[in-house]
């Protein structure tokens, strides 16, 4: 649920603003939003501070014993760490060019430019070229040439000559001259070395400022609070000996900033946002839909203040998309043991992703079950107990169940979608604008049926096209209703066919659900017979299948989640979110505090 705002404008002595701040900070409740852009040359002062301190922290890892730091010495130890990291760069950076030049010998052997020049002051010139072996058939077989590496058809030659100016390229423009390093071999050996030392030394210098890593990032997270406090400052709006400042808090707690405005004699006005208002979005929900919240995280997605909070049908669908995606009990059972043990490991972790996880995971086993699928193997579907509990009409190794799998996702999707303007219709349902979302419910289900017709030849209901005519025609009547009726209709009617069309199209991408489920039940058949094809007999065969099941399963398991997050996830906030019409403009609810 959408947590209602009120607007709360605050007017107070411009003599008491720090002290008023301090208050509101400690009350934490009020979302600030400026008046005026905040700018102040001590902002950018400590924003300068804070970049060099979260510099310095990127470059360091705890270390020994955590020392104290002294605001006053920060700058000067956060200059002597980046001037180390600069330093270790630069030499990496170096080492990085020596390490390439050292590899040209690899190619070209043990030579250097005072060999070829204590050979060209014995009249004896040599030069060095890279070609092909096609090139090399053209080149004059009277010049003394030498392969000294030949990698596929890449060969690297060293031509010999009495002539200073003769050079292989005029035999070809395809032959191309190969410049030896500065320096020898023997040289960037050496100078490796000691670079190395120097990076060796670097490092052992900054971890041993290690030891200040907890003061800097105290530091750190203390001026992140002084620049905060700064720009509400200096982003409240002030008038002779006045100051004003606004925000936004939940209704819920607008008592307790009353409570102390009218405690400490300041002015204070509460309203409704405005259409105008940039209102923050505080999404509260009981603790069974919250555990949701990190796939919204991890989306970065935050619904606008006057959109929905899909939290609970998200977390219905996503579940049975995940689990239809996935497709395979093993896999489900897999990732619960998964979890049990992350969970383990990570105790003082937040709850809800191993909540979610149980969740998404249960799911998954329950319909592999129903499917007859465990680790994509037939032979353990045919068993008396699997295949006791599996559905045929569903089953992944039934003949001719693929197209009823087909005609549920369409119905999953019809309904998901519908449930989409069910909640548009409620959400209007003092306008006539909720017969138009009605209108696109029974467009929606013409479309479904139209969908089964097209792609499974099933029979079009004989009420299939007056219902879709129907609904079109309320949604063309209502979406943009007026008294001028014919105007109402022009500003419908251009984009009505567009809309229909995609209507049509969103209930047909559901069809995914089942091509990545059956694709999933593909890969992980696939495994079990190239493994049991190597043969199972003597200790080789079994380490090798063992490794191809492995590697096969691993994969259809890695596959399959990143289908969760391209399909599964889609299908809630494209195709779903686009029936709502939402477009996940909001900003995260921030109070000061």
């Amino acid at each position: 649920m959408i947590v209602k705002m009120r607007k709360i404008t605050v007017m107070l002595s411009r003599k008491e603003t720090d002290s008023a701040l301090e208050k509101l900070r400690g009350l934490g409740v009020v979302h600030v939003s400026h008046l005026r852009k905040p700018y102040s040359e001590n902002i950018d002062e400590l924003s300068g501070k804070l970049s060099l301190t979260e510099k310095s922290l990127e470059s360091l890892q705890p270390s020994g014993r955590q020392e104290e730091l002294e605001d006053e010495k920060v700058d000067q130890k956060c200059a002597e760490i980046l001037k180390l990291e600069e330093k270790r760069e630069k030499l990496e950076e170096r080492l990085e060019k020596l390490n390439l030049q050292k590899s040209w010998f690899s190619k070209w052997g043990k030579i250097s430019k005072s060999d070829l020049k204590i050979l060209a002051g014995a009249g004896v010139y040599v030069g060095l070229y890279i070609s092909n072996v096609k090139e090399l058939k053209k080149i004059d077989k009277d010049r003394m040439i030498y392969v000294i590496n030949k990698s596929g058809k890449i060969l690297h030659l060293a031509h010999i000559t009495r002539d200073k100016e003769d050079d292989l390229r005029k035999e070809s423009s395809s032959i191309r001259k190969a410049e030896l390093p500065e320096m020898g071999l023997q040289k960037i050996n050496s100078e490796i070395e000691q670079i190395r030392e120097e990076i060796s030394n670097t490092q052992n210098l900054l971890e041993n400022y290690g030891k200040y890593f907890e003061g800097l990032a105290g530091y750190r997270d203390s001026l992140k609070k002084r620049i905060e406090f700064m720009k509400v400052k200096h982003g409240m709006f002030y008038e002779e000996s006045i100051a004003c400042l606004q925000g936004f808090c939940p209704v819920k707690l607008v008592s307790k900033v009353k409570e102390t405005a009218e405690k400490n004699g300041w002015g204070i006005a509460v309203s409704k946002p405005s259409d105008d208002d940039d209102v923050p979005t505080l999404v509260e929900n009981p603790g069974w839909i919250d555990i949701v919240k990190p796939v919204f995280n991890f989306m970065g997605t935050v619904p606008g203040y006057k959109e929905f909070d899909i939290s609970f049908w998200f977390l219905v669908f996503f579940s049975l998309f995940f689990a239809m995606i996935v497709g395979d009990a093993g896999y489900g059972l897999i990732f619960i043991a998964a979890t049990y043990l992350l969970r383990r490991k990570f105790r003082e972790a937040p709850s809800e992703p191993f909540s979610l996880f149980y969740l998404l995971s249960g799911a998954t086993v329950l319909w592999g079950a129903l499917t007859g699928t465990w680790f994509g193997s037939e032979t353990i579907a045919r068993l008396p107990f699997f295949d006791s509990v599996s559905i045929d009409r569903i089953g992944s190794f039934v003949e001719g169940s693929q197209d009823f799998v087909i005609f549920l996702t369409f119905i999953i999707g019809v309904v998901h979608l519908s449930i989409a303007r069910m909640m548009r219709a409620f959400n209007l349902i003092n306008t006539l604008k909720a017969i138009s979302e009605l209108g696109w419910v029974a467009v929606l289900w013409a479309a479904y049926f139209l969908a089964g017709m097209l792609v499974l030849n099933r029979p079009l209901p004989g009420f299939a096209v007056p219902l879709g005519i129907t609904g079109a025609a309320a949604v063309l009547l209502f979406s943009n209703f007026q008294r001028n009726v014919a105007k109402g209709i022009l500003k419908t009617i251009g984009n009505l066919p567009l809309d229909i069309i995609s209507s049509f199209t969103d209930i047909i991408s559901y069809i995914r659900l089942f091509a990545v489920g059956y694709a999933t039940v593909v890969v992980a058949a696939a495994s079990n017979e190239f493994a049991a094809g190597v043969g199972l007999g003597g200790a080789w065969g079994g380490l090798i299948s063992a490794t191809i099941l492995f590697a096969g399963h691993g994969l259809n398991i890695l596959l399959c989640l990143m289908s969760v997050i391209v399909h599964g996830i889609r299908l809630n906030l494209l195709e779903f979110s686009g029936q709502l019409g939402m477009e996940w403009t909001g900003k995260k609810y921030r109070p000061f505090r």
